[in-house]
């Protein structure tokens, strides 16, 4: 497998991969030995999972060596995150789950506890089989007791690396532009039937619609099989109007877990990614729960039977906002987790190291923080803005709510507010105000956008990166705006004009948004 290389390593080692999603978990696993100049790492696919169209794109993103599955080579030892095919090998094998351990039925049995996933002809495939909590050897015992022999507990290398994170937490959330005032509600979904997203695929765009945007930003984590089996360009198209919307779409294979160390309140389902968000001790509502796909025994299941629901009959906002406020948790059930926290990538070394028959290094086993999100939360392409004020001493104080929305007929005293961001020919005929994000001449933007759309009352672009022209058909005001978002200052100029003039507008502007303590200044 490593023949005629620069290096000559000792050791060789084989990473097995299903899917994407198990290669992610490998990802955890492999460089505790791949930074071994002794050992050297390569990866096969084994085609056996239906969810294998980004597999090939995935590891070549990542600079692997891969070698066919039906040409592997010798290696000293496999590791592989989920079952199939394994028992191909040959080699010393280690098995590890590729989510928080095993809860899901396949076939009436627990998928990766049973016969069928761990026995050939008889005998234990996997020469060491990788659990993160004593809990799952008692039901192993019952399940597969043959395999006793081989289990290791070992805890979870994914959950302890998000452990590690939780300090930098703000660092996760100014990268992915959630601001200190806002809660960031993570949306989750697994994959198949009765997940949320199959079983309520409008929750999301309902979401984004009732909670206010300064007080809220969401974003939604799918399951890598759903890309992997309806294509990125698929599930892109049927989340448009919520990306339009300001939901960020978290990439398929990375940045769930920054999102999960950054959120406020968990939606999500019967998925890894839900029950590791309440493991973190983050609120968490189930917008499903199918009793039917899960052993009740298992830490999911029990999680499931317990977590509060998400109502779709009533409104969501007030349910948001009572999960946030009464911080309920299941540290009973998520406890089960692991039994070893921030202990499993000393454990797995040591483990690995044995089975390669090699001196295990002297250094301690780092345990990394996951990566930094590569998603934002970006401003929606339409909002509705309704801004409510007094002035004194000319000084003008008051309050303003903002919500995404489709461009349709508002209440009194709300505009309509549309970004250059691709918006809809509709949106644009309709616009009350119209905003461009991008600095530049603002004055001749302003100018032009105003001549070709007769609708719309105002424009506006900042000038710099903290001051914001607005612009009506008779004259303009500079917005000067600390935090560099003056995208409210243009329905505030509509506000204004609705009982004064333009010429009489307030020097000294604070608006805070309603029942949050984000704020907006500005010296006109």
């Amino acid at each position: 497998m490593f023949d005629a290389g620069t290096r000559r390593p000792q050791r060789t080692v084989l990473g097995v991969v299903h899917n994407v999603t198990s290669a992610t978990r490998l990802l955890d696993v492999l460089p505790l030995v791949a930074t071994d100049p002794r050992v050297e790492v390569a990866v096969t696919c084994t085609n056996s999972s239906p969810f294998t169209a980004d597999v090939d794109p995935y590891l070549a993103a990542h600079g692997f060596r891969t070698v066919p599955w039906d040409e592997p080579g010798h290696a000293d030892l496999a590791i592989a995150a989920s079952h199939g095919r394994l028992h191909e090998l040959g080699t010393p094998l280690v098995v590890l789950p590729h989510g928080t351990g095993y809860n899901k039925f396949l076939n009436g049995s627990v998928f990766g506890m049973e016969p069928a996933s761990l026995l050939h002809n008889g005998r234990v495939i996997a020469s060491s089989l990788v659990f993160s909590h004593d809990e799952q050897l008692d039901r192993l015992r019952r399940s597969c007791p043959e395999a006793l022999g081989a289990a290791v507990v070992a805890g979870d290398p994914c959950f302890d690396r998000m452990l590690a994170s939780r300090p930098l937490r703000h660092t996760y959330r100014d990268a992915a532009g959630v601001r200190p005032d806002q809660k960031l509600v993570f949306v989750s979904s697994t994959w198949g039937p009765s997940s949320l997203f199959d079983a309520t695929p409008d929750l999301v765009r309902t979401l984004r619609a009732e909670l206010p945007l300064d007080e809220y930003a969401i974003a939604i984590a799918l399951h890598p099989n759903v890309q992997a089996l309806h294509s990125r360009w698929q599930v892109e198209r049927w989340l448009d109007a919520c990306l339009r919307a300001g939901v960020a779409l978290i990439p398929r294979a990375e940045g769930w877990r920054a999102g999960l160390v950054s959120a406020d309140l968990v939606v999500g389902d019967h998925g890894s990614v839900t029950f590791y968000g309440a493991a973190l001790g983050t609120p968490t509502l189930l917008a499903t729960w199918p009793h039917d796909r899960l052993d009740p025994g298992s830490p999911v299941g029990r999680f499931v039977a317990a977590a509060d629901r998400l109502d779709r009959s009533t409104p969501l906002e007030p349910q948001v906002r009572a999960a946030l406020h009464d911080q309920r948790t299941h540290d009973d059930i998520t406890g089960l987790t692991t039994s070893v926290p921030g202990s499993s990538a000393r454990l797995l070394r040591t483990e690995l190291y044995r089975l390669l028959d090699l001196p295990e290094p002297a250094d301690a086993a780092p345990t990394h923080a996951v990566p930094l999100p590569q998603w934002r939360v970006r401003p929606p392409t339409v909002e509705a803005v309704r801004i409510e004020y007094t002035v004194s001493d000319n000084s003008l104080n008051g309050t303003v709510v903002r919500h995404a929305t489709d461009p349709r007929p508002l209440p009194a005293h709300t505009y309509l507010v549309v970004s250059t961001d691709e918006p809809t020919a509709t949106a644009l005929e309709l616009a009350d105000a119209v905003v461009h994000a991008r600095p530049g001449d603002a004055h001749a933007w302003i100018t032009g956008t105003l001549a070709a759309l007769p609708g719309a009352m105002v424009a506006t672009a900042p000038i710099d990166d903290t001051t914001w022209l607005v612009g009506t058909r008779t004259g303009c005001i500079a917005f000067t705006s600390p935090d560099g978002d003056g995208r409210v200052w243009a329905p505030l100029v509509l506000a204004w004009l609705e009982r004064h003039p333009l010429e009489d507008f307030p020097h000294r502007v604070w608006l805070q948004s309603s029942r949050s303590w984000r704020a907006f200044a500005a010296q006109i």
